[in-house]
């Protein structure tokens, strides 16, 4: 195939072949070519190396920035988490405070309702002896008057004198003490 061409450009230099391409054509085409060439290596190549630089410049940051955001969210959340575990652990310490407190003051009134009751019960006590001395001391009197009168009618002559009546009732009562002492025995 290649020898036709040939021969057919050689046999037909003077009737032009549409095959074969003219020589000055050709240069000026490759001429054409070059320049595109050079302004496409000089201006157009270098734009397009500087946007796809930026391009993967601004990515990378994108996923640098992606991955700080990400480290900073899972730093948030672990410090939550340690927040919240510390809260809990501070809500468990109150009330274990309150409950012990709520014990310690439920001893404490305890204690003070008993000591109260101690009071009151020994208060009821003296006032309740204070109240036997009281009848004690009263029945003594009533008991020496109707001693007094009795022995009097008994013996035939008035016990006026106090002395001689205290010493007469005073008797009277030590012998009711005696009788009643042996009587228990």
């Amino acid at each position: 195939m290649n020898q036709l061409i040939i021969s057919a450009a050689t046999e037909g230099a003077a009737e032009a072949n549409p095959l074969v391409p003219n020589v000055w054509e050709m240069g000026v085409v490759l001429v054409g070519f070059a320049v595109l060439m050079y302004i496409v290596v000089k201006f157009v190549v270098p734009m397009f190396e500087k946007t796809f630089a930026e391009r993967a410049e601004a990515i990378e940051g994108g996923i640098a920035k992606a991955e700080a955001a990400q480290a900073e969210a899972s730093a948030a959340l672990e410090e939550y988490k340690q927040q919240l575990t510390d809260a809990r652990a501070e809500a468990n310490r109150i009330r274990e405070e309150a409950r012990a407190e709520g014990a310690q003051i439920l001893a404490d009134l305890k204690a003070k309702a008993a000591a109260e009751s101690a009071r009151i019960t020994e208060q009821a006590h003296a006032a309740i002896e204070s109240e036997r001395q009281a009848a004690v001391v009263s029945l003594r009197s009533e008991v020496g008057t109707l001693a007094t009168t009795l022995a009097g009618r008994i013996v035939g002559e008035a016990l006026t004198d106090d002395q001689r009546a205290a010493r007469v009732v005073d008797r009277f009562l030590a012998d009711l003490e005696t009788q009643s002492a042996g009587a228990a025995k």
